[in-house]
């Protein structure tokens, strides 16, 4: 989260909405850590990561869901052993 911490600032500065995708636990091999964020604003507009591979692109459109209803969203995300 530290790492997305100034542009969030930013973000605030300017009244731009945003959602903001934190990881909170891991099991196992995973491919960021907790504390691990990814922000998107109103605009689309992307900044930080949670897992830098396929998971990513469901956590952007949980964001923007996010950002439509107003409300807050807790999802787990998994690997099989085919995805592996």
């Amino acid at each position: 989260m530290l790492d997305i911490a100034a542009q969030l600032h930013r973000w605030c500065q300017e009244g731009r909405d945003f959602a903001v995708a934190t990881v909170v636990g891991v099991g196992g091999s995973a491919p960021r850590q907790p504390g691990a964020a990814l922000a998107v604003d109103a605009d689309g507009e992307a900044v930080g990561s949670v897992s830098g591979g396929c998971v990513e692109g469901a956590v952007y459109e949980l964001c923007q869901e996010a950002l439509e209803s107003g409300a807050s969203v807790r999802r787990s995300f998994g690997y099989s052993v085919e995805d592996a």
